[in-house]
């Protein structure tokens, strides 16, 4: 089984930032060290629970305290961000780093309204969009066009991939021959939409096309714990989250696991477990029975693991028992 990881560079309430992102690069130390395909750094803004705002930036402290996986975004939302810039961040990594960088794109603006037109810079059109992807695929080629030349671009040949959740992006990947991304740890509605229309649709002749068959990752939010029950009273952080996500736009850091401290609502519940429900959180054996059951439902070819903690060291413990139960290395 294909595994990855997608971190958002969580804050904990108490912690600071830079402890935080120390944090996550002990991770990625760790990660590297069990075997994990890639991972993805993704990017969000204005919010008090992640800060993973500066993705580029990330991907290289990570990549440089790393040497085996793959590191990346998903992913860098690309209307927040001049193309012309996205090919010199990503060019650099990639020749600092051969081999081991990768670009996802999104066009969503990772944020609330406000702070979106705060940072757009080109167009979230689907049309416009495709254009800006074979721009950037042009400079990591040749490193030119129309007469502007990116050298640190030239000949980097940055894999890149599309991340979505509708039917929309699984078109735009299909149609430019890309690898697609879903992202079903939270926005889990179109998740089988989407593939069918990404397999069915895949054009491997596209001018763009980096790969000859259609391949297909999805999140999943997933924790691991020896103890029975542990593992469930951890996730209920992640659960916290995502209520006040709804409640405030995520105006508060990761909260201590344990019973909710305001009154939740049956509405409340029914929305978590909606946007939760492609999850494995249990035991070692029971996680990785839930991610093969999972792997098999949707047909995904890799999955993208989600994992949010209070303590950083929840979450290196689960990623090693995650590791350890579904054979990586």
């Amino acid at each position: 089984m294909q595994l990855s990881i997608l971190d958002l560079v969580s804050v904990s309430s108490e912690q600071s930032v830079s402890a935080a992102i120390e944090a996550s690069m002990r991770a990625a130390e760790v990660a590297d060290r069990l075997g994990y395909r890639r991972l993805w750094f993704a990017e969000h803004h204005n919010t008090a629970a992640v800060a993973s705002s500066s993705t580029a930036l990330l991907i290289g402290q990570a990549a440089a305290r790393t040497g085996r996986i793959t590191v990346g975004s998903g992913g860098i939302m690309l209307p927040n961000h001049s193309p012309l810039v996205v090919a010199e961040d990503f060019g650099t990594l990639a020749s600092m780093f051969p081999g081991r960088i990768e670009l996802g794109l999104g066009r969503a603006p990772g944020t609330d309204p406000v702070t979106a037109r705060a940072l757009a810079r080109s167009s979230a059109e689907p049309q416009d969009f495709m254009d800006n992807v074979r721009l950037m695929q042009t400079w990591f080629d040749s490193g030119q066009v129309g007469g502007i030349t990116v050298g640190v671009a030239r000949g980097t040949r940055v894999p890149m991939w599309l991340l979505g959740s509708s039917t929309a992006g699984a078109t735009m990947a299909a149609m430019l021959g890309l690898p697609y991304s879903f992202a079903s740890h939270f926005a889990p509605d179109m998740l089988e939409q989407a593939v069918a229309t990404y397999r069915d649709h895949f054009n491997p002749g596209a001018p763009t096309a980096q790969i000859e068959q259609p391949y297909v990752s999805i999140g999943v939010n997933v924790l691991a714990h020896e103890e029975p029950g542990a593992a469930e009273h951890q996730f209920t952080t992640t659960q916290k989250m995502f209520l006040a996500l709804r409640r405030t736009g995520g105006r508060l850091p990761l909260q201590r696991p344990g019973a909710f401290d305001e009154e939740i609502t049956d509405v409340e519940i029914q929305m978590m477990e909606h946007m939760l429900r492609y999850r494995a959180v249990g035991t070692p054996d029971v996680v990785a029975t839930r991610l093969r059951e999972i792997a098999e439902a949707t047909g995904a070819d890799e999955l993208v693991t989600v994992t949010y903690a209070h303590d950083p060291a929840v979450r290196l413990r689960s990623l090693e028992l995650v590791a350890e139960a579904c054979g990586l290395g």
